[in-house]
């Protein structure tokens, strides 16, 4: 089965993606079958997340930006990330919604995904997401993400270039140096610029960012209802590419990202299977009553669940 859609995704069929996506929502054995089968023909797509607080105009921006990429003959993928319910996991996929005008264009795929509250799970998702689209064909892959937070940061990290969108005099300047974006953004787009000047804005972010790989981010201004500043934006991303090529830089920030992916990937199974055999040794419900019942307290509980663990690694 995952031979045979592999073979379609690598045609572009966009039915066979649509499947191939939800099977690696999914997880498990179905899904690394199918990565395996496609991760020879990844690594072509040059990949972007947006990220951002919420209210900022993230979507707004990636539709223009869409719409950039495709007058300069580029296929788009995107990747929307949307929040979900704590309670039912029920998202309301909005994004989708707002880029419906380019959802039918043969070469343009278009998907959201609900973040479900499970971080690990969910930067899995996304990277093999972004493996999908990568296969299927598309130049150019947009990531974008719910607000701002450990998710967000951990899935720009998973891209070859992070947008940080903020908006004028709300305190976002503030908050975007507290979320870690200063880290992660390699431009920086200053959306609904008509509103208040943005100068103020600008000056503090542009003030606060330090030079990184050789590359001073640079600190756009845009209005993306209008579409104007897009092409500036979709400029000095494709010069952080051309730069990162200059310098060699592009093979090292590879390494580093599948690093990283590779150890979260590990300790999530770990940590699924370790969870598993501990239920299933009933090892787990019995600590868990004496931790209720007050015989034991959490900690020494803690410590004596790491000992089972390890035992069972060596049986296995």
């Amino acid at each position: 089965m995952a031979r045979d859609l592999s073979s379609q995704i690598l045609k572009g069929d966009h039915r066979a993606v649509a499947k191939a996506i939800s099977i690696v929502e999914a997880g498990g054995e179905q899904s690394r079958k199918l990565i395996q089968e496609l991760y020879p023909h990844t690594g072509r797509a040059y990949t972007i997340g947006v990220t951002g607080p919420t209210g900022t105009g993230k979507s707004t921006l990636v539709d223009k930006i869409i719409e950039e990429y495709r007058k300069r003959e580029r296929s788009v993928g995107v990747l929307a990330i949307d929040p979900s319910s704590a309670f039912t996991g029920g998202a309301l996929l909005g994004d989708r919604v707002r880029m419906m005008d380019h959802s039918l264009e043969k070469k343009v795929y278009i998907r959201s995904m609900a973040s479900r509250g499970d971080l690990g799970g969910l930067a899995r998702a996304a990277r093999n997401t972004i493996r999908v689209l990568d296969a299927a064909g598309m130049d150019v892959i947009l990531v974008e993400t719910v607000g701002a937070g450990q998710t967000e940061v951990q899935i720009a990290t998973s891209v070859d270039a992070t947008i940080v969108v903020l908006m004028p005099q709300l305190g976002d300047e503030i908050q975007a140096f507290k979320a870690g974006f200063a880290e992660i953004g390699y431009v920086f787009v200053i959306n609904k610029a008509d509103l208040v000047n943005p100068a103020k804005t600008i000056y503090n972010i542009a003030s606060g960012l330090q030079e990184r790989d050789g590359w001073r981010p640079p600190v756009l201004k845009t209005i993306a209802v209008k579409g104007t500043g897009i092409p500036s934006v979709v400029d000095a991303v494709e010069k952080f590419q051309k730069h990162l090529e200059a310098k060699g830089l592009g093979e090292e920030r590879l390494r580093k990202r599948i690093e990283s992916e590779l150890v979260d990937a590990a300790f999530s199974d770990f940590y699924h299977q370790s969870v598993k055999r501990l239920r299933d040794q009933k090892e787990l419900d019995a600590l868990v009553e004496r931790v209720v019942g007050r015989d034991l307290d959490p900690e020494t509980a803690a410590s004596k669940l790491v000992g089972i663990i390890a035992k069972i690694g060596e049986k296995a």
